[in-house]
């Protein structure tokens, strides 16, 4: 009886806590949903400074209530922890609303068109230099095909054009941008890359994975003042989407150097985890030279690798060949020595390593690399490495997460995009399988980490809620969600943005939950996501974004400011 009594007393506690102080700000009248045992529910909620002091019935926290508290009348509406991102990339965000956006295009003719607008757009402007765009997905097109150089050539012949594979694993250039990189019919495959190629041997325009790099070392490097409107355009839009906290997959040393300015500079809304690039050895060797960065708002502790390419592009590592190319596995982009010897150094250095692994072959090569690793260290504490999508895992892999305490990092919205076409890479019993396998992994103890991979993918976190709860399209189909075994619960949903979100980056002390003593990031949400039909989740709409106690987002406000 002595542990059921305990809990019931913290649970009094917590509700009855003498305010002191008064709050700075209070939320009242509404559910607050608290992901915490000892109370799950409460009406009313009061912050001071950037962390909770109070959680209880509207009645008791008007304690806290002073002159100066900011009172937010919830008025019925939901109020959740806030939303944490675990694999999204902030700055590439931010340039995707800056150039051309080719999501959700249906064919490569209405992409061409687009380019051809565009080109006549900044000619107009007296624009000159590339064309740059992404999103497009040929599995959307009625084609299915890779598309062709020739295809951009017809619209933009003088002047470079590069469009991004909506996975960012694969590019589509015109002849313009071939040339100006040195391409032609002799340029070998880069390890880890493929040149796709004609009959003939000559290069389509399809450059995959590493390949990419032949055309993108050609592009200049954004100015200054263009990073800074990435950042804000970046920022802005994950606190719409009620978004709290980021994890940054895979950042470089100026983005680094940019965002510890906005730090100082009171700009950093957000609180951001940042994974290094674990592609830039002199970056590594400089940050494991000394202990991670960590504070609430900004935290350097985590290296991101890259074993394999996507699925979409035939880039993901696989076990077996693909059913719609024979004799193909895809790309290693990594092998599992370089992948243990970074994954030994960090361990020394006291960083966390997430590696993106997507097919079933760069999966098994990523566990076994980690499990050496930990051997070789007898054990390694608790460094709570993490695999970044884990989109297609073999069923001997599975237990092996919980078995090694690694996290899976996985995108809920990438099943529902990947869906139409991902039997057709690994046929049906596959896909059965491993594929995007949620409940097999949690039920045998491992834990989930949700984002969105955006500008993979939308960085709405309500649309990607919704696809981890329903395997289903935004029209509800397929009826009962495809493999509909693998859904996640809605409480293990919010929990996999949150929680044990904050569980993956080391912050479940201070983040994930609405409890006395953690930082007061909160999202509050027009409808209860955890009780109204799927469908109603996407008309949702986010009214506050908390971070730190401070209101950073209020539809209201930003419904004011557009009108005006």
């Amino acid at each position: 009886m002595r542990p059921l009594l305990s809990s019931f007393l913290l649970g009094l506690a917590v509700a009855c806590l003498p305010p002191g102080p008064k709050a700075d700000l209070v939320l009242r009248g509404g559910k607050i949903v608290t992901l915490s045992p000892d109370r799950p529910v409460a009406e009313a909620l009061a912050a001071t400074g950037e962390r909770i002091t109070g959680v209880g019935t509207t009645a008791e926290i008007d304690d806290f209530v002073g002159p100066e508290t900011r009172v937010i009348e919830l008025e019925g509406a939901l109020a959740i922890p806030g939303f944490i991102d675990s694999h999204a990339h902030l700055m590439g965000l931010g340039f995707s609303q800056m150039r051309l956006d080719l999501t959700g295009t249906r064919s490569s003719s209405e992409i061409a068109r687009m380019v051809r607008l565009e080109a006549e757009r900044s000619a107009e402007a007296d624009e000159s230099g590339w064309i740059l765009g992404g999103g497009w997905d040929q599995n959307d097109w009625r084609e299915k095909e890779f598309p062709t150089a020739a295809m951009l050539d017809h619209v933009v012949s003088d002047r470079a054009v590069f469009l991004t594979r909506v996975d960012g694993h694969a590019g589509w250039a015109n002849s313009e941008a071939m040339a100006e990189a040195g391409i032609g019919k002799e340029t070998p495959d880069p390890e880890g890359g493929e040149i796709v190629r004609d009959d003939q041997g000559n290069p389509t325009g399809i450059f995959v994975d590493r390949a990419t790099d032949l055309i993108t070392d050609r592009i200049r490097e954004p100015t200054e003042a263009e990073r800074w409107r990435a950042f804000h355009i970046a920022q802005d839009a994950c606190l719409r989407a009620g978004i709290t906290s980021l994890h940054d997959a895979g950042v470089g040393a100026r983005d680094i150097e940019l965002y510890r300015e906005a730090l100082a500079r009171g700009e950093l809304r957000l609180s951001l985890y940042v994974m290094l690039d674990g592609g830039d050895p002199e970056l590594l060797a400089r940050f494991f030279s000394h202990q991670p960065e960590i504070s609430p708002r900004l935290t350097i502790r985590s290296v991101k690798l890259v074993a394999d390419g996507a699925l979409g592009s035939r880039g993901a590592a696989l076990l077996e060949d693909y059913s719609d190319r024979p004799e193909w596995r895809g790309l290693t982009l990594l092998s599992g020595e370089d992948i243990f010897r970074v994954a030994d150094r960090a361990l020394f250095a006291g960083y966390q390593v997430n590696v993106h692994a997507i097919g079933d072959q760069a999966n098994r090569s990523v566990l076994d690399a980690f499990q050496r690793a930990f051997d070789e260290q007898g054990g390694a504490g608790d460094p709570r490495f993490r695999i970044e999508h884990a989109q297609i895992l073999d069923e001997l892999d599975i237990p092996r997460f919980a078995q090694l305490r690694v996290i899976a990092s996985m995108q809920g919205v990438h099943t529902t995009s990947d869906m139409p076409w991902a039997i057709d890479r690994i046929a049906e019993e596959r896909a059965a399988e491993g594929a995007y396998a949620w409940q097999k992994l949690l039920l045998s103890g491992a834990r989930i980490a949700n984002g969105t991979d955006a500008p993979v993918e939308s960085i709405s976190a309500l649309e990607n809620f919704y696809a981890s709860i329903t395997r289903q399209d935004k029209n509800g189909k397929p009826a009962e969600g495809w493999f509909p075994g693998q859904r996640m619960s809605r409480e293990q949903a919010l929990r996999s943005y949150t929680l044990d979100a904050a569980y993956a980056a080391f912050e479940d002390q201070d983040k994930g939950s609405l409890e006395l003593g953690k930082l007061a990031d909160i999202t509050v949400l027009s409808k209860d996501i955890l009780t109204i039909e799927p469908l109603q989740i996407l008309d949702t709409e986010v009214l506050y974004t908390v971070v730190g106690g401070e209101v950073v987002y209020s539809a209201a406000e930003d419904q004011a400011s557009s009108s005006n």
